[in-house]
């Protein structure tokens, strides 16, 4: 089989923001107890939080993580996690019949930021609290001091403010699983109050409203349109959310995710920019992908003697090869909405639907989407070059009509490094004739060349053995004349090219 990309220097779609390597952190399973902190392990620093869990975050570069929720929100009162430990609440978390001990909250949350050089996109419990809640929780976060609350941080150990800029202004409020779930009237109607006073307590924040959940609800698409004409003023992204599943053991239908992310943030941007035309505006409303993975196979629900605690195993998913070309693939749908998606936060950054992995009083180990991940966050990171694909392609019966073509490829020109990143995933169970035309680069070298495949799409990893893993592609298989690359990928293969260019 052969396929080829063509792009040209001067045709581009758009900047990276660093923003979509985003991960997530809700006080869910083992995500924050067991998970990143555990002051009982031998790796534990001084705040109780994993080193060894640390060392993994900053390998996949995440810039900003979502805290603290997810469905967690809807129930939250922040209050709880703040001041002495020994006097903060111990709650029962009704969204997953779990026990929150309040161990952790915003105050250590931030030191855990820092130590893995990440801001926080920080979710506002917008169902079951008031706006005036969410005001005192900016005031909390980001005055200097002089004010009852700001003048409570300090109390709490943080002189200085936490300067938080990303808000989620709730979380799924359409669906009706969430605890104060809403029509997108009363939703419209409080966001917009809640969005008034966090910006009367700081002007400089951004706020992401609460797009439609899922494809399956009803008012899919329409909640959108209602919650913008409320909103479009107030904020300066839509929140959307996408899980992707094979329930169906359906791999052609499962390897066209990307196709189907593509149309869910291009619906997305035409709502948006509808309400704008509606309203006059030459306003461009962002999207913000704040929820996204590979998510079938993790079990929501548990024995009932099993609820009621905290930091029991919930949602853990093992991730196989197949796995790889899924999350490789949607990765590269957000580099080509450069333009128009900035956040994106993959769920979860430990145990709970993660690429980390760890064993109370032991290891972490990095399940196989860790590796799409972190080298599409090191690489994928400049200006994204419009693509013309040639390439064979098949249908999916159930999803549109347009062809899926067996060659995914993006190509992101690092301006600084002067070098291109040529992405490139063969959705065939064959071998691919690929070549990328980079027409108006002067190509001086190829870096490196790797590639993540296995002969089972099923491969997983494991403690003991990591059987999926990024390996050098030989020189036999690739190969840099002028402007022209070409390279022989392997079947249900992702790849990775890296080309030194003349400034």
């Amino acid at each position: 089989m052969k396929a080829k990309i063509s792009v040209h220097r001067d045709f581009t779609i758009g900047k990276v923001d660093k923003n979509i390597f985003g991960g997530f952190v809700e006080h869910l399973g083992r995500c924050v107890y067991n998970g990143l902190y555990e002051p009982d392990h031998p790796a534990a620093d001084t705040d109780g939080f994993r080193e060894d869990v640390m060392a993994l975050i900053r390998e996949l570069d995440m810039p900003v993580t979502r805290y603290p929720g997810g469905n967690f929100v809807s129930g939250y009162d922040w209050k709880d996690g703040i001041g002495p430990r020994e006097k903060r609440p111990v709650r029962a978390d009704f969204t997953w019949k779990a026990v929150e001990p309040n161990i952790i909250g915003l105050d250590e949350f931030i030191r855990w930021c820092r130590k893995v050089d990440s801001d926080i996109l920080y979710a506002v419990n917008i169902s079951t609290n008031t706006p005036k809640a969410a005001g005192e929780l900016v005031e909390y976060a980001n005055l200097s001091g002089g004010t009852y609350w700001s003048e409570m941080r300090k109390k709490n150990g943080s002189a200085e403010p936490h300067n938080i800029k990303l808000w989620c202004l709730g979380n799924e409020v359409d669906g009706d699983w969430q605890v104060g779930h809403m029509t997108a009237e009363e939703y419209g109607r409080t966001a917009h109050e809640t969005a008034k006073i966090m910006k009367l307590a700081d002007d400089s924040i951004k706020l992401c409203a609460c797009g439609s959940s899922v494809f399956s609800l009803s008012t899919f698409g329409t909640w959108d349109i209602e919650v913008m004409r409320h909103l479009f003023s107030d904020v300066e992204y839509l929140s959307i959310h996408m899980y992707f599943s094979n329930r169906d053991k359906d791999l052609p239908k499962y390897l066209s995710v990307p196709e189907q992310l593509d149309r869910r943030i291009e619906s997305a941007v035409a709502i948006c920019d509808a309400v704008a035309a509606e309203k006059k505006s030459t306003k461009k409303i962002m999207i913000a992908l704040d929820e996204w993975n590979v998510w079938y196979r993790g079990q929501i629900s548990c024995a009932p003697e099993d609820i009621w605690q905290y930091g029991r195993a919930q949602n853990e998913e093992i991730y196989d090869m197949s796995d790889v070309l899924v999350v490789g693939g949607a990765l590269l749908s957000m580099l080509d909405h450069a333009d128009r998606l900035k956040i994106a936060c993959l769920a979860q950054s430990v145990n709970v639907i993660s690429p980390i992995m760890t064993i109370p009083g032991g290891g972490c180990w990095k399940q196989t989407i860790f590796y799409p991940f972190r080298e599409t966050s090191r690489y994928g990171r400049g200006m994204v070059l419009r693509p013309v694909i040639d390439s064979p392609a098949y249908k999916v019966k159930g999803f549109c009509t347009e062809d899926i073509t067996f060659l995914r490829s993006t190509i992101v020109w690092r301006q600084e490094e002067n070098e291109l990143t040529v992405f490139a995933i063969n959705r065939a169970d064959e071998m691919m004739d690929f070549t990328a035309h980079l027409e108006k680069f002067e190509c001086l070298e190829l870096i490196a060349a790797s590639e993540i495949h296995h002969v089972s799409v099923e491969a997983v990893n494991s403690p003991e053995n990591e059987a999926v893993h990024p390996a050098d592609i030989p020189e036999a298989r690739c190969s840099l004349t002028a402007d022209t690359l070409t390279a022989q990928l392997k079947p249900l293969s992702w790849n990775m090219f890296r080309i030194k260019v003349k400034p």
